[in-house]
């Protein structure tokens, strides 16, 4: 099945993430999220597809330029060598994260309910906090798109995860 970028924007815009898993992504090892997503079937009236399952994150790679490698501005004038050595001085560390997540439907079960939309998510909710496991996530999300809701939720999770993980390799000295 295609999907349009309209399709894309409908599910990004429509996926709301219930409970927050607790935990982050560690700096330092790999990160496993169990997740429940919920979606109500377009075409049908209190139908809840309920979608079970796990999503690894690798541990962030501390990416650097190759330091011998000169940086090239192609088309810029003498402004982009002024900038080139004040990057080198200023900012000889430069570095980025690279987070990698590795989904699995393998690990993915779908059980469908007869109940209106909000009875589940709460019961959902409800039963992620009282499990009070860290690394649970409840997310609404949109049927026929639903992969796209998960990685939002991913997505979502690398903005939360970057300022420990950054914090945690300064302070180990890699950064």
């Amino acid at each position: 099945m295609n999907f349009e970028q309209h399709d894309v924007a409908y599910a990004l815009e429509m996926t709301r993430v219930l409970h927050v898993p607790d935990r982050r992504i560690d700096t330092f090892g790999t990160t496993e999220f169990h997740f429940v997503l919920i979606s109500e079937l377009m075409d049908e009236v209190d139908q809840v597809r309920v979608r079970t399952g796990r999503i690894q994150a690798g541990r962030p790679v501390i990416l650097r330029p190759d330091p011998d490698q000169e940086m090239s501005f192609e088309g810029f004038g003498d402004q982009a060598e002024a900038f080139r050595d004040w990057l080198k001085a200023h900012h000889s560390q430069l570095a980025i994260l690279r987070y990698g997540f590795n989904f699995s439907k393998l690990n993915v079960s779908e059980t469908l309910l007869h109940e209106p939309f909000e009875a589940v998510q709460g019961r959902l909710v409800d039963e992620a906090v009282r499990v009070g496991d860290p690394m649970n996530a409840v997310i609404a999300g949109v049927d026929d798109t639903w992969e796209i809701s998960l990685l939002r939720f991913t997505v979502e999770m690398i903005q939360k995860s970057s300022g420990i993980n950054i914090f945690d390799f300064k302070r180990r000295g890699l950064l």
